[in-house]
């Protein structure tokens, strides 16, 4: 009867790719076969398609943005010529992208098939848009167009980010099939398997609006710039509070599809009161405030909290959620540190209002100035806009300093090694993951997947994963050589007890072999070291071994 083994664990060849596979493209085909593969074609993975749409889509969005600053004289006359010059770039960039999509248009699966299929690409909807990016640019070479006509012409260009945004959007429309209405808004603003190319696309548009709303603030605070840009700002403003306002009710409504938000109004409460979602809603509230109590009270001020936009970024890293866990986890160590720093400025200061108050009153005119002082002083910053000058104080502000280094020194060492712990905690628990979806020797797509994103968002290299995947395979390896484990550990699964049992009967026959069987005998039957049944059983074990060699 032939028993059936267990795969070997060693045979087992685990390899997860961060990012997407090597493009696997013959170098040996002919050219226009191989830069289609490599430039156009979507259906290959690891190639270039999805970077080159990327700068695309770039050059088109800094295309817009040079029109908005044409028509603000004060900012374009004194650089007309490089205007003129990102204009030249832009149009060769397009007309080169243009003509080199109808050169491969032949391998494209969707004209190839075509009686001609670079004329049946000429009339395709991309190509027409493709060609009207670039067609003004030529035209008033030859025929005479007013410059104005000719800057709305170029808006055409915005039309080519159809190009990514429509393979995006069939995408994402064949992922939520007989999906609801708020199942399809929660695919687009939450990360789910639903989401798809325009989930990202979503993402990286609300990030991009953050960085513009939040340039536009930093440079409205410049009196020159502001002075000659006001209307732009208020229009970006408004439109960046609209969009932000959008999301926010989006988010809202769908968010009952989160499992820990199911509930209608007790979901959404508890949702609206996430750190997320109040970042969101300080984004938008500065805004909506000004507008409709200006009347009542100058409310001027809450501009600056504008800035609080620049919080929405935390949404789509995990720095912010891992230095979260640091300070909730490392909390009473830093309490005490920090219990401590106060003690300690509230005693200097103290010291310091009874040292230098007599001799200089304007500065240290009560002890909560000089707290302000104390704080300098320890931080090891010293501005030298208040400084001691009796011989008690400078000896006092010796002291200080140098027991500043140390003191203020403690709450940043204290986040800098609990944030390599949490990390290390982290891909550790990344490690436990990739043993347990190695139990059964195989990684499937959704756990790949899984590891990718958990990569990510560690910020692992390839190099790092491969370590840990290694490294977690060993562990499995070790798991199932059974001679390592303890008895009790043998005796839980039938299996390794079998397996266990076994070993021991080939350790007993190796023995036999090895060692002189008289002398084992005659040790065997002094002072009964062996009993009539286990001597018994030594004898049929080696007579098993010994019949195959008789036999012979």
């Amino acid at each position: 009867m032939t028993q059936s083994t267990p795969t070997p664990a060693n045979a087992i060849h685990v390899s997860i790719q961060i990012g997407e596979l090597p493009a696997n493209i013959d170098p040996a085909w002919p050219l226009r076969k191989w830069l289609h593969a490599w430039l156009i074609d979507p259906k290959i993975a690891g190639n270039l398609h999805k970077d080159v749409d990327r700068w695309v889509g770039i050059l088109i969005v800094a295309n817009l943005l040079a029109l908005l600053f044409e028509h603000l004289p004060a900012v374009y006359e004194p650089y007309r010529l490089w205007f003129h010059f990102f204009d030249i770039f832009s149009v060769g960039v397009f007309s080169i992208e243009y003509l080199l999509r109808l050169y491969l248009a032949p391998e494209d699966s969707e004209f190839k098939n075509a009686n001609s299929p670079r004329r049946r690409y000429l009339s395709s909807p991309f190509a027409i848009i493709d060609l009207l990016a670039v067609a003004p640019f030529y035209l008033q070479a030859f025929i005479p167009v007013d410059l104005r006509v000719l800057r709305f012409l170029r808006l055409l260009r915005i039309l080519k980010l159809f190009r990514v945004l429509t393979p995006a959007w069939q995408e994402f429309i064949h992922l939520n099939q007989d999906r609801s209405f708020r199942q399809k808004m929660h695919a687009l603003v939450f990360p789910s398997e639903f989401g798809g190319t325009l989930h990202g696309l979503f993402d990286s548009f609300i990030m991009v609006w953050v960085m513009i709303s939040v340039v536009a603030v930093i440079l409205e605070s410049v009196q020159s710039i502001s002075h000659v840009l006001n209307l732009e700002f208020i229009l970006l403003d408004a439109v960046a509070v609209g969009i932000f306002s959008l999301e926010y009710c989006v988010r809202m409504y769908c968010c009952v599809e989160e499992p820990d938000f199911k509930k209608a109004l007790s979901g959404r409460l508890k949702y609206g009161k996430s750190p997320s979602m109040l970042v969101d809603l300080l984004a938008i509230l500065p805004f909506f405030l000004e507008a409709f109590l200006h009347h009542l009270f100058d409310l001027r001020f809450l501009r600056v909290f504008r800035l609080m936009r620049l919080l929405k970024l935390t949404r789509y890293t995990g720095a912010t959620t891992t230095l979260t866990k640091v300070i909730a986890r490392e909390w009473p160590v830093m309490s005490a540190s920090a219990f401590i720093m106060l003690l300690l400025v509230v005693l200097t200061a103290s010291l310091g209002y009874l040292f230098e108050h007599d001799a200089q009153p304007d500065k240290f005119e009560n002890i909560p100035q000089s707290i302000y002082w104390a704080v300098i002083t320890l931080a090891s910053v010293g501005y030298g806009d208040i400084s001691p000058v009796t011989t008690m104080g400078r000896i006092m502000t010796i002291v200080l300093a140098l027991m500043g280094i140390g003191i203020f020194a403690v709450p940043a060492a204290l986040l800098s090694s609990a944030f390599t712990d949490q990390l290390r905690m982290e891909r550790e628990n990344l490690r436990n993951q990739l043993y347990e979806m190695l139990e059964d020797g195989v990684i499937s797509d959704e756990e790949a997947e899984v590891i990718n994103r958990e990569a990510k968002r560690l910020h692992l290299t390839q190099q790092d994963v491969d370590q840990l995947v290694e490294k977690a395979r060993r562990e499995r390896l070790l798991m199932e050589d059974v001679s390592a484990l303890p008895i009790h550990k043998i005796a839980t699964k039938a299996e390794h007890a079998v397996e266990h049992f076994k070993t021991l009967i080939s350790q007993i026959r190796q023995l036999g072999i090895m060692t002189d069987r008289e002398k084992f005998e005659a040790v065997a039957r002094q002072s009964d070291r062996l009993t009539a049944n286990e001597l018994a059983l030594w004898h049929q074990i080696q007579q098993d071994v010994a019949a195959p060699e008789t036999q012979v």
